[in-house]
C-alpha cells in the first residue's frame, strides 16, 4: 500500500476501574459531587482528610477535594488528577489554595459540572488513547465498501485487536446480516437515538451484538432509519473512548449523522472499481468527503476497464492510493455460505486487508487487545 498513516496509532483502554477519591466535609458538596459521580457511572469513595489507608490518595484515579478540605491535604504525595471543587465564584484564595495541593484544575459548580462528569467517567473507565477509527466509503453503488469495512474489521479482531464495526448506513440492509448475525442478541442503532451527551463506552461495547470475536452496532429490521447528529456523535465517540480499532461503514451521501462521524475519523478509504463511469461518480463523492475529512483515500477495485490501472485511478481522483483490491471470485459464494468477508485469509480481500493493518499498526505503534 502506498502512502502512510497519519495519526498515532491509539491503545486500547483499560478495564474500568475504580471511581474517584472524594475529600469533603461539605454535605452539599458532597451531595453534588455524588450526583455527578452516579451521572457518570462511577462510584467514589469519600474521606474527610487523606485516606487512612496507605496509598488511597495515589492510587485513586481522580481525587476531587472540595474547598473545605484544601487545608487537611496539604503536604499529600504530589500527583496528577486532583481537582480542586467549590462553589464561591468570587473567592480570592482559591488559586493560593489549588498551587498548595498542587491540583490540577479549580472547578466551580454548576458552571463546570458537565466537564466534570465527562472526567469522572474517562477516569472510571480508565480511558487510554483513542481508538484509530477508519470509515469506508463507496465510491457508486455496488463499489463494495460494506464488504470491505467487515473484512477489515474481522481481519482486525482475528489479529486479537479489541474490535468495533458501526454500520453508518441506515439503507445498507444490515451489517449483522453480511456477518451472519442478524438474529444475535445485542442492541442496535434505534436504541440509541435519544443518546445525548456522553455515552458510556464499556455500557456500549458489552451492550453490543459479538460476531466473530468483535463488537457490531448495525440496524435493526424497523422502518427508523433516522439518527439524529447528537446521538450519532455520542455513540462514536464513546466506540472510540475504548480504544483499539473501529471501522465505520458509510453511506455516499453526507447528511448531518455523516458530517459527524467524518469529524471523528482517523483516516477514510474510498472505495473505486477500475472502470471510468465508478471514477466519475467517485470524484462527486470525494469533493464532498474531502472537505470534512483530511486523509482520505482510494482503494480500487478489479477488474480493471480496458486502459485503466489503480495508478490512473488515484491521479484522476486526486488522492493517495491504499491499495488495489483484486476480484475474487470465490467470494459471492462463500457469502451465501454464511462465511463472513475476510475469513479466507489468503483471499484478495483477507491479504488487502492484513498488509492494511500491518502497515497501519507499524506506522502507528502497537495496540493492545
Amino acid at each position: 500500500m502506498n502512502g502512510s498513516i497519519t495519526s498515532g496509532m491509539p491503545k486500547a483502554a483499560e478495564g474500568r476501574r475504580g471511581g474517584p477519591l472524594i475529600v469533603t466535609e461539605d454535605a452539599e458538596l458532597l451531595d453534588d459531587l455524588l450526583r455527578l459521580c452516579a451521572a457518570a457511572g462511577a462510584e467514589p469513595e469519600v474521606h474527610h482528610g487523606l485516606p487512612e489507608r496507605g496509598g488511597g490518595w495515589e492510587a485513586a484515579p481522580l481525587v476531587l477535594v472540595g474547598d473545605d478540605a484544601a487545608g487537611r491535604v496539604r503536604g499529600a504525595v504530589r500527583r496528577p488528577g486532583v481537582f480542586l471543587v467549590g462553589r464561591d465564584q468570587d473567592d480570592p484564595d482559591v488559586w493560593r489554595r489549588a498551587v498548595e495541593i498542587g491540583a490540577d484544575h479549580v472547578l466551580r459548580l454548576p458552571d463546570a459540572e458537565q466537564w466534570l462528569v465527562d472526567r469522572i467517567a474517562d477516569a472510571a473507565e480508565g480511558v487510554g488513547r483513542q481508538a484509530l477509527t477508519v470509515g469506508v466509503i463507496g465510491g457508486r453503488g455496488g463499489s463494495g465498501a460494506s464488504t470491505l469495512a467487515c473484512a477489515l474489521a474481522v481481519t482486525a479482531a482475528r489479529g486479537g485487536h479489541r474490535t468495533m464495526l458501526v454500520d453508518g448506513d441506515p439503507l445498507g440492509g444490515g451489517l449483522d446480516v453480511l456477518l451472519g448475525g442478524e438474529q444475535a442478541e445485542g442492541r442496535r442503532w434505534p436504541d440509541f437515538a435519544a443518546s445525548r451527551g456522553r455515552v458510556a463506552g464499556g455500557a456500549l461495547e458489552e451492550s453490543l451484538p459479538r460476531l466473530h470475536a468483535l463488537r457490531v452496532l448495525s440496524w435493526d429490521r424497523g422502518d427508523s432509519v433516522v439518527i439524529p447528529p447528537e446521538a450519532m456523535r455520542a455513540v462514536l465517540a464513546a466506540a472510540r473512548r475504548r480504544g483499539g480499532l473501529v471501522v465505520v461503514d458509510l453511506p455516499r451521501r453526507v447528511d448531518e449523522g455523516v458530517v459527524e462521524v467524518l469529524a471523528q475519523l482517523d483516516l477514510g478509504l474510498l472505495v473505486v472499481p477500475a472502470e471510468l463511469r465508478a471514477v466519475a461518480a467517485a470524484k462527486r463523492v470525494s469533493s464532498v468527503v474531502g472537505m470534512l475529512l483530511r486523509d482520505l483515500r482510494v482503494v480500487v477495485r478489479g477488474p480493471y476497464a480496458a486502459g485503466l490501472d489503480e495508478e490512473w485511478v488515484a491521479e484522476a481522483l486526486g488522492l493517495p492510493l491504499a491499495g488495489e483490491l483484486p476480484a475474487e471470485p470465490g467470494l459471492p459464494a462463500a457469502l451465501d455460505r454464511g462465511a463472513p468477508p475476510g475469513t479466507d485469509a489468503r483471499g484478495p480481500l483477507g491479504r488487502f486487508c492484513a498488509a492494511f493493518w500491518e502497515q497501519a499498526l507499524a506506522v502507528g505503534g502497537s495496540v493492545t487487545p
